[in-house]
């Protein structure tokens, strides 16, 4: 009787250890990060997609009403805080804090969405997100600091040009090495849960920036990311052990092995900060919770140099000759207060 027992307890026991074994050896075994990035690419969402020739608007080349200073063909959506939004705004637009962006986008009813915030940096995080998420959307490029003089300051306080050990004029790319993938546990099973699983991870993400003080002074606790053209790392210098990988060189779903998803912290610096904030928001989606952008890019540590560079680089200068930083459009107050251009 008690062998009987004894055979019929093993022959209970073992299916079920079988079943759980397996259960566990299944779920172990789902990829999320292949199951996203594939599904990213097969839907146009790899990286140069995201910035394709549009992403980025300059105030001068929207189509303004200059009887009101209103944005007509755009869904303006204003993420500065309530209290500067009301201080000044474009006439129309919305005031969505960033945490809210996807819940506000379909109110935009199709027209396509003009992003704004104080410098461009944080508008080019949404833009990012919204993209992702199937909107059409631009980033007003300098924010607001290039639509009225009254809002210059946040820019304008932040350029400089440095003198640094830390950034040098000689040296090569650092040669990049193969890393592991991200690990992803969002606990979805398709593309598109996991994307937008993905996405909701990174929008709650707000230690997303890098100053120039911290990178410059310790540029061993990152691995850093240079997005420019050899050609301006050769003319322009760049940040000591820094890597060079752009678009063509890996930045993108079939290159991103050449980053290392373990480190302390992974910063992108371009010349704006716009450039590096759109790549640090795709780059977390995707799997890089360490990506952050360095806050004014280079405007921030060579302005100067900048200023007097390339045609190519004048564009990205702020105050530079071919940038359109000096736009002088009207704005509106809350209380209904107008003011005028200049």
């Amino acid at each position: 009787m008690r062998k009987r027992i004894s055979i019929l307890l093993i022959a209970v026991i073992i299916p079920l250890f079988i079943v759980t074994s397996c259960r566990e050896y299944e779920e172990a075994s789902v990829d999320e990060y292949a199951i996203l990035t594939k599904y990213m690419k097969d839907t146009g969402k790899d990286f140069a997609n995201i910035v394709d020739a549009t992403w980025v608007k300059a105030a001068n080349t929207i189509n303004v009403n200059v009887t009101d200073y209103s944005v007509p063909d755009y869904y303006v959506m204003d993420i500065r805080s309530k209290a500067d939004y009301d201080n000044g705004h474009i006439k129309g637009a919305v005031n969505v804090p960033m945490a809210d962006i996807l819940t506000a986008a379909p109110n935009a009813a199709g027209k396509p969405i003009l992003v704004v915030c104080y410098t461009g940096q944080t508008a080019a995080r949404a833009v990012a997100f919204l993209r992702l998420s199937g909107f059409t959307s631009h980033v007003l490029k300098w924010g607001m600091a290039g639509w009225h003089s009254a809002f210059q300051a946040k820019w304008t306080s932040n350029v400089a040009q440095l003198s640094n050990a830390n950034w040098v004029t000689t040296g090569a790319p650092a040669t990049p090495s193969s890393f592991k993938s991200p690990v992803l546990t969002t606990g979805k099973t398709t593309g598109e849960e996991i994307l937008k699983a993905r996405i909701a991870i990174a929008l709650a993400n707000t230690a997303w920036t890098v100053s120039k003080t911290d990178l410059l002074a310790n540029p061993a606790n990152y691995f850093i990311n240079n997005k420019w053209p050899q050609a301006d790392w050769d003319t322009y210098g760049h940040i000591t052990s820094s890597y060079r990988i752009d678009v063509a060189d890996g930045l993108n779903i079939d290159g991103l092995n050449k980053f290392n998803p373990l480190a302390a912290s992974f910063v992108t610096y371009c010349y704006t900060g716009q450039t590096s904030s759109i790549t640090a928001g795709w780059l977390n989606v995707v799997g890089f919770d360490n990506a952050k952008g360095l806050l004014f890019g280079t405007n921030g540590i060579i302005w100067d140099n900048m200023k007097n560079g390339s045609v190519a680089i004048r564009k990205s200068t702020w105050q530079g000759d071919l940038s359109a930083w000096n736009n002088n459009f009207g704005y509106y107050k809350t209380d209904g207060t107008y003011v005028a251009p200049i």
